[in-house]
């Protein structure tokens, strides 16, 4: 996922630990700055006196200081990440691709030595089914046919660490065409898994549970989309 002003999504977590390892009370700050974000923008973008867009972005200040006293961001840098969107704010799409062959789906290795779905953001010009197609062909240089939606998640729910921001995670079966991997600026390898020997995931991006939901998809004919 890109990088802003030299940081990234991932630098504004609850500290890189599991969601479960938090009690509610000490998670719902993100929450409150994630609120006053989102209040703050929309005031931005529909007010028109000049004294109520003063206390808006007022707000989204606050919003930023508060993201950047419990992280290890400098208010400069939580700015570049969380206050950078004009309009009206919604959450944000990450399309992933899901390749079976022979039973084992396939994964693609991250410069991190991690590994995930092939997938990424949505580009404005794209839909669902392209952008998915363009993102497999970019990191696992594989031509597919988008065939099916999986599932559409709330990243923050199931994905480690915690952004600052909504991301919908749309796992979408694809059909293989042919093409063949070649090392790129995202990923280094790919190779194609059983459940039982799964590599290392990259939580961020696609968790074991995830994975096991893509198994239960291509079993079922008549599956049901998941979301939340």
């Amino acid at each position: 996922m890109e990088k802003r002003n030299g940081s990234s999504p991932s630098d504004l977590p609850y500290l890189k630990k599991s969601e479960q390892q938090y009690r509610k009370d000490e998670i719902r700050w993100l929450e409150w700055a994630k609120e006053l974000q989102f209040i703050a923008q929309a005031g931005l973008t529909y007010s028109r006196d000049m004294f109520d867009l003063e206390r808006f972005a007022r707000i989204r200040e606050i919003s930023a200081e508060i993201m950047s006293a419990r992280s290890r961001l400098s208010l400069d840098e939580v700015k570049g990440l969380f206050c950078n969107e004009t309009g009206f704010q919604t959450p944000k799409i990450d399309t992933r691709g899901v390749i079976f062959r022979d039973g084992k789906i396939l994964l693609v290795k991250e410069k991190s030595g991690e590994w995930s779905l092939p997938g990424g953001w949505m580009d404005v010009n794209q839909t669902i089914r392209s952008n998915t197609e363009k993102e497999v062909k970019e990191e696992a240089g594989l031509d597919v046919e988008a065939e099916r939606i999986i599932a559409l998640l709330d990243r923050n729910r199931y994905n480690t660490p915690m952004y600052a921001y909504n991301i919908c995670k749309v796992f979408v079966l694809c059909r293989l065409k042919g093409g063949e991997f070649s090392e790129n600026s995202e990923t280094v390898a790919s190779g194609y898994f059983s459940l039982d020997e799964l590599p290392p995931l990259c939580n961020d991006k696609t968790t074991r549970a995830q994975v096991e939901l893509c198994f239960d998809a291509v079993a079922n004919d008549n599956w049901n989309p998941v979301f939340d």
